[in-house]
């Protein structure tokens, strides 16, 4: 995303504590670290949605995974274009005039962005959506 002049912000990204997590010994401990960690990419995930122009999501899979259509959804009612890349073969749609789930599709193109097959198409469509 740099290449293309904008800062990617990912929530996932965390200094080993997941890792860290997942060594605990099986238990209430780890049950409760996981609750805490979650809670946190959770919120660090808001935060990022609320600041940034844009959301750029990954829709493959036989089905749109749950959090991505979850993110979908909360930027579409943030007011933030979302742009959909979908490089799977795959039949994911409710019938033959969509691409991936309806409701999905429906948030990505009412914010003002476009569903995607191929990575060669992220420059032109990022640059149709992005601010001057």
């Amino acid at each position: 995303m740099k290449a293309l002049g904008h800062t990617l912000l990912d929530p996932w990204m965390d200094d080993g504590e997941a890792a860290a997590i997942a060594a605990l010994p099986a238990g209430e401990e780890r049950r409760q670290a996981w609750r805490a960690f979650n809670s946190r990419i959770g919120h660090k995930n808001q935060l990022a949605i609320d600041a940034c122009d844009m959301v750029l999501a990954v829709l493959d899979g036989t089905d749109v995974d749950s959090g991505t259509a979850a993110e979908i959804g909360y930027a579409f009612a943030r007011g933030k274009f979302v742009l959909g890349y979908r490089g799977d073969f795959r039949l994911s749609a409710d019938n033959e005039a969509g691409i991936v789930n309806l409701q999905v599709e429906f948030f990505i193109r009412a914010s003002g962005g476009d569903i995607i097959a191929t990575l060669d198409q992220l420059p032109g469509a990022i640059s149709k959506l992005a601010p001057n």
